[in-house]
């Protein structure tokens, strides 16, 4: 790097490309390349090698066997360095001096950051399960309430692997320097992230949306309804105003070769005609069909995982879709949901509890045996739910529903959850979407107000966007809460919610009313062998809720192993991760909510064994929020690093 930092990459080379050069793909995150991402990367970049293109995976700096600090993430040392990284490829013997970049997540998002910047190396992006709004849409706040489920669960995520050793097989002896120096300036990144609870400059810089067209390259956006960053490819696809494609299957946070829920599909084909098309100028037909392609869901029973998602493609020619309209549903003191005002003006009242009655499911789905929300009606019973009537014929919902709702409330701090599920003929009830909405937030994130006691407002809830087909004979359910634990970070005191009804609160619901054409399917899955590799025991992923009825309090308790356990023979290398994470509240009592995640990762080779452990909480009074975050690291089993953080965070209208 300019500054002298070296960055650590693998490369697949195709035969021949150092007297043929070929175009480059590369792919930029902080998840070592060598041991932690080895099973995921193998398939992808020896595919693209396989077919024409030199593949990279860069460990970002401070990361894997990377030097320097990462401090962060997103920031503009991230997107400095790849700018490096870029010209570094270029100017290389096997490279044509076209890359393209691709990632998922982290790397998604940075493939965005950088096409702001504008190399001019850069000449296409595959961006998946990403964002162009690190605010509004990513694990740290939604609709301006704080991500209880996700804020501090990641923070601690990246705790651990930023504290990661290098490998010294690849970096030598300095490997220990380099491990302690990582230890000890590595910050808790839950720290700066809770500094900033509006959305202010720390949040606009690296949120693309700020500005569409200073990107500059054609970007493919792709992501699954599973997925927690599906509506980022709809903005996407609506604002940039370059070529730009959308693909939005069944799936969770994952590869769509690999699609959990499925269908999978030949997604590395996909990216081959993407990138023939514009690196190597061969005319593919890509840019000749729709600009989104999207799959429409069957209606399913609730269920905490789904092999497969029935349904089919459906294909648009951009965003909003000419094919769909928005259909009002009045909310009525009957607790009806009609298509007309229905009754005089009145309110509903509801308090909601503090932890729900059954498991929300995760924020964003991994494809794992846990990860969906169970059958709602539960929840629809402690929530103000508003039933619609029997069905008479199919209604396919597709976009963001938004819930339009006049509200008041008896605190100046208060929240809205919202729910739309699918209420089956024997009373199931299937969550099809929801959102949250921070009430001090009710004109924006940048500049929150608390409310004024009794006062009403006027209030707009979206949804975050779906593609679900309800059938005949079911009901809609619109459910409405002030608390949604351990998704939102509650109020500070109990709050009791009023909904105004008789025409004051409408459902906006988009519905699909032309077929239009539909997408022929994809082919079936491509990739290149995996390395070989041997597992190693990591336990179960679960999700157990346990009540204690004498005090109130609740625990949902989940434990999992985001890369798991394995060895790479070929290597010598064991690697293995385990985390849970403890949501904890008392009923009754909002100050009570707490997080506790603990996270252990061991690598080892012959000879050379490492352990790091961390442990974060977050906790809140009725002004602060409280965090602490220890870490510790051990060589062959002797403890040689340790370090115990506490911060206290004011509350800005949370």
């Amino acid at each position: 790097m300019p500054d002298g930092c070296r960055l650590a990459a693998r490369i697949w080379l195709p035969e021949g490309a150092e007297d043929d050069p070929v175009p480059a793909i590369l792919e930029y995150i902080p998840y070592r390349k060598n041991d932690a991402t080895a099973l995921r990367d193998g398939p992808i970049h020896g595919y693209f090698a396989q077919h024409g293109y030199a593949s990279l995976r860069v460990d970002l700096r401070g990361s894997g066997d990377s030097e320097g600090i990462l401090e962060d993430e997103y920031l503009p040392l991230e997107q400095d360095d790849a700018l490096a990284v870029l010209a570094w490829i270029a100017e290389q013997p096997w490279c044509t001096g076209k890359v393209g970049i691709i990632g998922k997540s982290w790397g998604g998002f940075n493939g965005l950051q950088i096409a702001a910047r504008r190399p001019p190396e850069l000449c296409a992006v595959i961006s998946l399960c990403s964002t162009d709004d690190r605010y509004s849409d990513d694990v740290h706040y939604m609709g301006g309430t704080l991500l209880a489920c996700d804020m501090l669960t990641w923070a601690s995520t990246m705790l651990a692997y930023s504290a990661r050793p290098p490998d010294p097989a690849v970096v030598g002896d300095s490997w220990r320097a380099q491990w302690l120096d990582r230890l000890e300036r590595t910050p808790p990144y839950v720290e700066a992230w809770m500094a900033h609870q509006r959305r202010d400059e720390f949040w606009q810089q690296g949120s693309v949306c700020e500005d569409y067209a200073g990107m500059r390259a054609p970007i493919y956006m792709v992501g699954g309804w599973a997925d927690a960053y599906r509506d980022a490819i709809l903005r996407m696809v609506e604002h940039y105003p370059g070529p730009v494609k959308g693909l939005i299957g069944p799936w969770a946070h994952i590869y769509p070769h690999d699609g959990n829920p499925g269908p999978a599909i030949g997604f590395l084909q996909e990216c081959l005609r993407w990138w023939d098309h514009w690196l190597k100028g061969i005319d593919t037909g890509i840019m000749d069909e729709p600009r989104l392609r999207a799959w429409m869901q069957d209606a399913v029973r609730p269920a905490s995982s789904y092999a497969e998602r029935p349904g089919r493609w459906l294909v648009d020619p951009g965003w909003p879709s000419p094919n769909v309209e928005s259909r009002p549903y009045h909310l009525t003191a009957d607790r009806s949901l009609t298509d007309e005002p229905a009754g005089e003006a009145g309110e509903l009242p509801v308090t909601g509890v503090q932890a729900s009655p059954t498991d929300p499911g995760v924020w964003c789905a991994y494809g794992g045996p846990v990860d969906m929300p169970t059958d709602q009606r539960l929840d629809d019973g402690v929530s103000l739910a508003f039933d619609g009537p029997e069905l008479t014929s199919p209604v396919e919902i597709y976009g963001n529903p938004v819930a339009r709702l006049t509200v008041r409330a008896d605190r100046p701090q208060a929240l809205v959850a919202v729910r739309l599920c699918d209420v089956w003929p024997d009373g199931t009830s299937t969550l099809i979407t929801r959102g949250l909405l921070n009430l001090s937030h009710r004109d924006g994130h940048e500049h929150p107000e608390p409310l004024e006691p009794g006062e009403a407002y006027e209030v707009r809830v979206l949804l975050t966007s779906t593609a679900y087909a309800v059938p005949a004979g079911h009901r809609l359910r619109l459910a409405v809460s002030p608390t949604y634990w351990p998704w939102a970070w509650p109020s500070p005191s109990p709050v009791t919610l009023r909904v105004a009804t008789g025409g004051a609160s409408v459902l906006d619901l988009p519905v699909r009313v032309s077929a239009g054409d539909e997408a022929v399917p994809f082919a079936a899955p491509e990739a290149a062998p995996k390395p070989a590799h041997e597992p190693r025991g990591v336990g179960a992923e679960t999700r157990e809720i346990r009540r204690d009825t004498a005090s109130g309090a609740v625990e949902l308790v989940h434990s999992h192993g985001p890369f798991g356990g394995f060895r790479l023979p070929d290597e010598g290398l064991d690697y293995r991760d385990q985390a849970t994470d403890t949501f904890r509240i008392v009923e009754g009592d909002p100050l009570s909510a707490s997080v506790r995640c603990d996270r252990t990762v061991e690598i080892a080779r012959d000879g050379w064994r490492t352990r790091v452990e961390t442990t974060s909480t977050m906790s809140a009074t009725a002004t602060d929020f409280l965090l602490t975050n220890a870490v510790e690291a051990f060589e062959d089993g002797v403890r040689i690093f340790t370090d115990h953080r506490t911060k206290t965070v004011p509350r800005d209208n949370v």
